[in-house]
């Protein structure tokens, strides 16, 4: 196929249409089928590279999809789908329901990474640090911890990952304040239902990499929209008069 494309290329490099508008489409799908090619070669290289030469491409090096160059393999240790292509998105929820943070991010970072900058980010739009920050155990490292006492978090739910646990952290995750902040976490599993199924995130449709970004934005919007308008006409409704 990139050969033809190329016999292609080759046979129309001079060609000119009937007028200025033809030649400019002509070059348009030139550029196009040019930078397909360019695509093509690099997924034969790394197929040879890792099925005939046994080589372990690395994944800066791939390209998993040639209309949407950007896609991520995401490894999320699932059974029924241990490979997923797209990309991984940080979400923040707060106490309300709203999302406060968000990102698009590239490759598969593990999610121990995201704590400090999330603490700095929360601390640049509210001016504090939040009082609690919950997370699953895939966030835990001892640096993690400490980067959360240093901010001011009055209570840091989450569980230790791996490892024998002291008499210390066993006591702490056994406390009903510690519980308490596991089930707020457990909230924002709620919300990327509701991300997915009510507000359209489940798949994109656009193209490329910043339309992608923006498509989330939405649908974090149209969220945040949605639960304000909510909260709003729960503090309005007047309140039941008791019965007779």
């Amino acid at each position: 196929m990139v050969a033809n494309a190329r016999r292609v290329l080759q046979q129309t490099k001079n060609s000119q249409g009937k007028s200025a508008l033809d030649d400019l489409a002509i070059q348009a799908l030139r550029k196009d089928i040019e930078s397909y090619c360019q695509l093509g070669h690099r997924v034969i290289d790394q197929a040879r590279r890792r099925v005939l030469e046994g080589e372990q491409v690395p994944s800066d090096q791939k390209v998993y999809s040639i209309f949407e160059t950007h896609t991520d393999l995401i490894k999320r240790g699932k059974t029924q789908q241990p490979i997923e292509f797209g990309h991984k998105i940080f979400l923040a929820e707060s106490a309300r329901g709203l999302i406060t943070q968000y990102r698009v991010l590239d490759g598969n970072p593990a999610d121990e990474h995201h704590v400090e900058p999330s603490l700095q980010r929360h601390q640049l739009t509210f001016g504090q640090a939040p009082e609690v920050y919950a997370g699953n155990r895939g966030f835990y490292s001892p640096n993690n911890l400490t980067a959360c006492q240093q901010a001011g978090v009055e209570l840091i739910s989450i569980p230790q990952r791996g490892g024998k646990k002291t008499p210390e952290r066993s006591a702490i995750e056994k406390s009903p304040a510690f519980k308490k902040g596991q089930r707020f976490r457990a909230g924002i599993e709620g919300r990327i239902s509701v991300l997915f199924r009510g507000r359209g995130m489940k798949r994109c449709l656009a193209e490329g990499r910043q339309r992608f970004e923006l498509f989330v934005g939405a649908a974090v919007l149209a969220n945040n929209l949605l639960r304000i308008a909510t909260l709003l006409r729960a503090k309005r409704k007047p309140p039941h008069s008791a019965a007779a």
